[in-house]
């Protein structure tokens, strides 16, 4: 009988990190879930990316890249932004943290499928695909300040304007598109919606 392998078992534990951990929450956010949301717009941006401007993008490889961005997290937990960005030599060991739980989730895969994961597991870099990732990543979490703030939590008011500045900063055509295009419905009520 074959080794059964713990990876699956491994991302499914993702539901359990929660994301925002330092601030108060009016409703909790895990890691599954905020992949999900990243795939989704991801791939969003890739097709306005594609369709609109005209950029060689495919957009499937985006939103895949996008559904693994985070599955470290299994296995290091969320490290609060203001801790993982407030000094260059931690943001660097975590970053080897980040990489070795990412290669031990890789190499719980049996051998015929690694192949295959590679690309989406140990994916590194700023290349296209990445920089959508990464700009999806930023557009959750303003979308997620935007929510709390919607429901009378001012406690994500700096969070979103530092991300509006860093969205902003990506310069990026598509993202621009998204951000006036989609984001203004995010702050509507449900009736509002219909």
């Amino acid at each position: 009988m074959p080794e059964p392998s713990h990876f699956f078992a491994y991302l499914a534990r993702m539901k359990y990190i929660a994301r925002w951990g330092v601030m108060r929450n009016t409703r909790t956010e895990n890691i599954q879930e905020h992949s999900l949301q990243a795939a989704m717009i991801a791939h969003g941006l890739a097709l306005i990316a594609r369709e609109i401007f005209g950029r060689p993008v495919d957009p499937e490889r985006v939103m895949a890249l996008a559904v693994f961005h985070e599955v470290s997290e299994v296995i290091t937990g969320d490290l609060p932004s203001p801790i993982k960005y407030h000094d260059p030599a931690l943001r660097s060991a975590y970053g080897r943290i980040e990489d070795a739980a990412r290669r031990r989730l890789f190499e719980m895969l049996p051998e015929e499928l690694r192949g295959s994961y590679r690309p989406l597991i140990m994916a590194d870099g700023e290349d296209g695909p990445a920089r959508l990732v990464k700009a999806a990543d930023k557009l959750c979490a303003y979308l997620k300040c935007l929510e709390e703030e919607n429901s009378g939590n001012q406690e994500f008011a700096r969070a979103r304007a530092t991300l509006e500045a860093e969205i902003e900063a990506l310069d990026l055509p598509e993202v621009a598109w998204f951000m006036e295009r989609f984001v203004p419905a995010f702050s509507l009520t449900l009736d509002e919606l219909s």
